[in-house]
């Protein structure tokens, strides 16, 4: 149960923060939210406001905001569907750019606390670098000609070409210099290493922003071609639900917070582009229909969309159960048992 606890908590917060993002833009809308729960199933605590009732309920593995008229037409002004397509576009929408802020918001705070490794560096002695002529303090702008952009960028492209030349320009007193350096082979690695180290700048809060921007872009990169590999069949379809999460989760909680909370980005990145995917049921499958609606001059048949979307949502759900079994088919039920 403690080690239930860190996935539950991570889960909890990323689904309240989708869900708020909804929420808090129908609001400012003007639209009328009768309900805002976290979790399905049955309630566990309910909560009467003025306009809005809030519910938790016994599963934790989702949450929904309910508005009036959002799946049924009503003369009422304040319902979804009589609000204009572009600010209906803005509520649904709200919800998974929420999950991208919050995914920036917390690669942010863990390189305002550990540290973020910039491109300035400081060279070993007697290493290629310095027999180069490379020194302490140079920041490196380019390797063979191509801009880096990060400390990450200039590992990449130096640790490609072990036994090779690599053409390296810094920056020094704001004057770029070109050296030609000979890469070493890392006995262990196999790798190219040319003997310089990084600088790393710790609580810096617009480099720690600037950073976590940065990231969020490139891992959401990173997960669409991904996916493109496995829609093409260049990479192994590898999918995991609740049972999997739960498991990353665990172990991350094992490597400390920070582990955890760059774990919680990468789920809520994963969740944020899940659902702006046009898929119904989804919020990609709602927007498609309210562009639809701006294309066509006139809104969408209410039923008809709501058995696409409830078609899709049957669709899902046996997705999520495959997904299930083929998670719990990995678990090792000893361990689990013990």
């Amino acid at each position: 149960m403690l080690t239930l606890i860190p996935t539950i908590i991570v889960l909890g917060a990323l689904i309240f923060f989708h869900e708020f993002g909804h929420f808090i833009v129908a609001k400012l809308s003007g639209i009328k939210v009768n309900e805002f729960s976290m979790g399905f199933g049955p309630q566990i605590l309910k909560i009467k406001g003025k306009e809005t009732d809030y519910f938790i309920r016994l599963l934790p593995l989702g949450g929904y905001v309910k508005m009036e008229g959002e799946d049924a037409a009503t003369s009422d002004p304040r319902a979804f569907n009589n609000k204009p397509p572009l600010t209906r576009l803005a509520v649904i929408l709200a919800g998974p750019l929420m999950n991208f802020l919050i995914a920036a918001i917390l690669l942010s705070a863990i390189s305002f606390s550990s540290g973020i490794a910039t491109t300035q560096v400081t060279v070993i002695p007697g290493e290629p670098a310095a027999e180069a002529g490379i020194r302490d303090g140079d920041v490196i702008y380019a390797v063979d000609g191509i801009k880096v952009n990060s400390w990450e960028d200039v590992v990449d492209r130096i640790s490609n070409r072990p036994k090779e030349q690599v053409e390296i320009t810094v920056s020094r007193n704001n004057t770029l210099i070109t050296y030609n350096v000979t890469a070493k082979e890392d006995p262990d690695t196999k790798r190219g290493i040319i003997g310089i180290k990084t600088v790393v700048v710790k609580h810096s809060l617009s480099r720690s922003l600037q950073f976590g921007i940065q990231k969020t872009f490139w891992i959401t990169k990173m997960i669409l071609v991904g996916l493109a590999q496995m829609l093409t069949g260049k990479a192994a379809v590898d999918v995991v639900g609740p049972v999997g999460i739960f498991q990353i989760v665990e172990e991350a909680a094992k490597n400390g917070i920070f582990q955890v909370m760059y774990i919680a980005a990468l789920i809520s990145i994963n969740l944020g582009l899940f659902n702006i995917f046009p898929i119904p049921a989804l919020d990609g499958g709602r927007c498609v229909f309210i562009i639809l609606e701006i294309l066509r001059g006139r809104p969408i048949d209410l039923e008809k969309e709501g058995f696409i979307h409830f078609i899709g949502f049957v669709i899902l759900m046996i997705f999520m159960i495959i997904v299930l079994f083929k998670d719990i088919s990995k678990l090792d039920l000893i361990k689990w048992i013990k």
